[in-house]
């Protein structure tokens, strides 16, 4: 999208922490900024330099911060939004583009790029193995945005259909009997034996990766900053012995029903 202001808006997604898990492309993007706008730990993430300013807020603003970064945008500047994982899964792009949709006619005419990054289910999988080898999808546990009654009939649907599932956003402080709940409608679904992984904080220095079942799941502590994935059927688990933690991979073929 190009337009004449001079100005230009980049909505980047940082990874899930490791610098060097930043892509190349996010990374010019970065470097090219004047004003950087995001959430405070993302924006942390961003090294500091000089003739960048730093516009960090609060979470549960995102349209907001969209349209404070499109109104810089606007008059001439340079902006880069930044987001954890990649921007386009449940994070800034949906409401910067909102944003646009709702807001000045003049916005649509901007330079807006998007520069995709690593997201959380996709590192998560590749400490495990292959969990994401078949279908698989992702849902959003958080209810701020949308019905309970919904998350859960996407749930139940996806669960009965087979799928990996990947569950973002699985608990908090505010919700923490969110994940309990998701995981006993997925237990009256699929076999206890099911295997699920939390994985919280992938690549970055407080890392913790654990695989048990779907019987155990329950028990196992979890946050804002943790990934579930809820193997389907085919899932399998390869021993390794010891106190190495088991490969976990889903087969791409599936069997034709009998």
């Amino acid at each position: 999208m190009s337009g004449g202001t001079g100005g230009s808006l980049a909505i980047i997604g940082l990874g899930p922490g490791d610098q060097r898990l930043l892509t190349g492309a996010a990374r010019a993007a970065l470097d090219g900024a004047e004003d950087l706008i995001g959430y405070h730990p993302y924006v942390a993430r961003v090294p500091e330099r000089p003739g960048l300013r730093r516009h960090a807020s609060d979470n549960r603003v995102e349209v907001d911060r969209a349209r404070h970064a499109l109104a810089l945008a606007a008059s001439g500047r340079r902006v880069a939004v930044v987001s954890g994982g990649d921007p386009g899964v449940f994070a800034m792009a949906a409401a910067v583009f909102e944003a646009v949709e709702h807001g000045d006619p003049a916005w649509r005419h901007l330079d807006i790029t998007v520069e995709p990054g690593i997201t959380a289910m996709l590192a998560a999988a590749a400490r495990l193995g292959a969990p994401l080898g078949a279908d698989f999808c992702a849902l959003s546990l958080s209810d701020n945005l949308k019905p309970w009654d919904v998350i859960t009939a996407r749930l139940e649907a996806v669960l009965r259909a087979d799928f990996v599932v990947a569950l973002y956003n699985p608990i908090s402080a505010a919700r923490p009997w969110q994940l309990g709940a998701a995981l006993a409608l997925a237990a009256g679904i699929r076999a206890p034996g099911t295997p699920v992984m939390l994985a919280r904080a992938v690549t970055r220095p407080d890392e913790a990766i654990r695989v048990t079942t779907l019987a155990e799941a329950r028990d196992a502590p979890a946050d804002m900053a943790t990934l579930v994935i809820i193997g389907a059927s085919g899932t399998r688990l390869i021993p390794r012995g010891g106190s190495e933690r088991p490969f976990v991979y889903t087969p791409r073929s599936v069997a034709a029903p009998a």
